[in-house]
């Protein structure tokens, strides 16, 4: 499942990553060992293995102190990664992949445009949705191309819209926005006032992603997640609890 986690710039400039390895339940585990301004260790296996996040100051014996009293979990979820069958996007005429949280199908036309059509609907408005022009003969990288530009275009579109919504709700300065490709962040915000969303956030029901952006948005006040920032949050997005427990779950 994927956790979401908002990074800022002074945090990953003090972060020093470090790989190291430890024998767990008879297994090495390799892991990498982060050094960060936070109090507490946290940890998180994922498909590039576990990573440590610990206080600046914290000793390794700590560290693997702890390590050793959820080595049971720590080696739970690194088999259940192992075993996942990795899911690749079927990049072919039919294949369905959301945006906003419904479904949209890919079709292609004899000329070899690739067009995006609700799978709900049994006919397209060319004004709603214009295709995607590739030339006859389609391949799978050709789809892929065409709607990574689909998500793209849609994701710059969206996200420009609900930033200036919740900065006029905020009060603050419109930021600048860039798309990321990020694995485990759904947004990020750092210092210069430059909010970075993850483009895959488009395929989420827009009620999420007005979460991540009044969350990330609020980062311009706060720089932080005290209760004074979650407070801020609170004011443009009363539902921020139900919507960040629905986007742990979904993934």
């Amino acid at each position: 499942m994927k956790k979401i986690a908002f990074q800022r710039t002074k945090t990953s400039k003090l972060a020093a990553n470090e790989l190291r390895h430890i024998n767990l339940n008879g297994s090495e585990v390799p892991y990498t060992l982060m050094r960060c301004r936070r109090k507490t260790i946290g940890m998180r296996v994922s498909s590039e293995g576990l990573t440590v996040r610990i206080p600046m100051r914290e000793s390794l014996s700590w560290v693997e102190s702890v390590l050793q009293k959820r080595a049971d979990w720590i080696v739970t979820k690194l088999d259940e990664w192992k075993n996942r069958k990795p899911t690749r996007p079927a990049w072919e005429e039919g294949a369905i992949f959301p945006l906003l949280g419904e479904p949209w199908q890919v079709t292609v036309t004899a000329a070899g445009a690739v067009q995006m059509m609700q799978a709900s609907e049994n006919a397209r408005s060319k004004d709603e949705q214009p295709g995607l022009s590739l030339s006859a003969g389609v391949a799978a990288e050709q789809i892929e191309s065409a709607v990574m530009k689909w998500y793209r275009q849609h994701a710059l579109t969206c996200f420009t819209e609900r930033i200036a919504l919740y900065a006029n709700k905020l009060g603050v300065a419109l930021p600048q926005l860039r798309l990321s490709s990020a694995r485990t962040l759904w947004g990020s915000c750092n210092s210069r006032g430059i909010i970075r969303l993850n483009w895959r956030l488009v395929q989420k029901p827009l009620d999420l992603v007005d979460y991540v952006v009044a969350h990330e948005l609020s980062h311009l006040i706060e720089m932080n997640h005290s209760k004074a920032f979650w407070e801020t949050v609170g004011s443009v997005y009363p539902g921020y609890a139900t919507a960040r427990k629905r986007l742990k779950e979904i993934g």
